[in-house]
C-alpha cells in the first residue's frame, strides 16, 4: 500500500481509550504527522502489516491482545521489526517498566499525557530510525546483502539482497541459524575469527563481521562463494551416487537425517545407510567432518 504522504513520518496510536486517541492524534497531525489509529492489538498488527509506519505509540493494557504481547508479534515479523515502539502505560513499576523493554520497545511514556515529553520523545527515536533506514538505503543502492544483528542474535533489518540470499535459512521467527550466532559470539569474544561459511539450498556463502552499526547493532555482509559446491560438484569430487552426493549437500546444510529424508523422498533409514556410504568413500567418522570437507570443496574450475 502507498504512503499517504512520503514526505510526512507516519505514527500509529494503538489505544483503546477515545480520549487518548482523540488528544493524540490531535497533537499529531497538528505537528504534520500522518497520523493512523488502532484500538487494539489485532487491529494494530493489521495496520502495521499493510502500511508499515515509522514509529507507534502503543497502549501496555488492552483488552484481547495486550500491548506487550502486540509488540512481540511485531517484533517476530521480519517487515514490521524494524519499527520503534514507544509504550503508554500508567504503569510506572519497574516490573512493568521491564516488561515493555523485553517484549521489544524502546521507551516509554506515562499516563496521564504530557504532549511536550511525546513530542519530544517521538522525534528523538524517529532521528535514530531514519539513520537506519538512510543506511539501508545507501546498501541497497551499492548491491550490498548486509544484515544488521542485535545482542540476542535476532535480525533487526536486512537489505532485500541479503534477504534473498539468506530465504530458507532463517527460521519462522527470522532468526539467523543457530551455527551462525554461535559464530558472532565467538567473534564477539575473539575479533580475530574468520568469516563464517554457510551453506543453503542453492548456493554457499560467506558471512563477515565489518564493523558495528550506529546503534550499536552488528552489520553482518553476506557474500556468496564462488564455485559453491552443490551436489553435482560433491559427486565428481567424491565418486558419490547422484543420492549419496544429495545426502551429503544436506548434512553440509546442517539437516538431520530425518529432515534429509523427507526433502528427498525416501526414509530416515535409507538416508543413513546413504550417509554410511558416503563416511565410507570419504574416510571420515562423523557429520562434522563430512560436512566440512564438502564446505572447503574448491571446484576445478575455481581453480583455474
Amino acid at each position: 500500500m502507498l504512503r499517504p504522504d512520503p514526505l510526512r513520518d507516519v505514527v500509529l496510536i494503538v489505544d483503546d481509550a477515545p480520549e487518548n486517541l482523540s488528544i493524540l492524534h490531535s497533537l499529531l497531525d497538528k505537528s504534520g504527522y500522518t497520523v493512523l489509529v488502532a484500538t487494539d492489538g489485532a487491529g494494530a498488527l493489521d495496520r502495521a502489516r499493510r502500511l508499515p509506519p515509522d514509529l507507534i505509540l502503543l497502549d501496555a493494557l488492552m483488552p484481547g491482545i495486550d500491548g506487550f504481547e502486540t509488540c512481540r508479534r511485531l517484533k517476530e515479523d521480519l517487515e514490521t521489526r524494524p519499527i520503534p515502539v514507544i509504550f503508554m502505560t500508567g504503569l510506572t513499576e519497574t516490573e512493568h517498566v521491564l516488561q515493555g523493554f523485553q517484549a521489544g520497545g524502546v521507551d516509554y511514556i506515562t499516563k496521564p499525557i504530557r504532549p511536550a515529553e511525546v513530542m519530544v520523545r517521538i522525534a528523538s527515536h524517529l532521528r535514530n530510525s531514519r539513520q537506519v533506514v538512510q543506511t539501508r538505503a545507501a546498501m541497497d543502492a551499492a548491491g550490498q546483502a548486509v544484515v544488521a544483528v542485535g545482542p540476542s542474535g535476532e535480525v533487526l533489518w536486512l537489505t532485500p539482497l541479503a534477504q534473498a540470499r539468506l530465504r530458507g535459512s532463517l527460521d519462522a521467527q527470522g532468526r539467523l541459524p543457530a551455527a551462525l550466532c554461535s559464530w558472532l559470539q565467538e567473534a564477539l569474544r575473539a575479533p580475530e575469527v574468520g568469516p563464517f561459511e554457510l551453506l543453503t539450498a542453492t548456493e554457499q556463502l560467506i558471512v563477515s563481521r565489518p564493523r558495528r552499526g550506529a546503534h550499536g547493532e552488528e552489520l553482518l555482509v553476506i557474500q556468496s562463494k564462488p564455485g559453491s559446491p552443490g551436489p553435482a560438484a560433491l559427486m565428481q569430487a567424491f565418486r558419490l551416487t547422484p543420492r549419496e552426493a544429495d545426502v551429503l549437500y544436506w548434512v553440509a546444510v546442517g539437516k538431520t537425517n530425518r529432515d534429509i529424508a523427507d526433502i528427498l523422498g525416501m526414509s530416515p533409514r535409507t538416508a543413513n545407510k546413504h550417509l554410511e556410504h558416503v563416511f565410507a568413500k570419504l574416510g571420515v567418522e562423523t557429520r562434522t567432518t563430512a560436512a566440512r570437507m564438502a564446505l572447503n570443496l574448491v571446484t576445478p574450475q575455481t581453480t583455474q
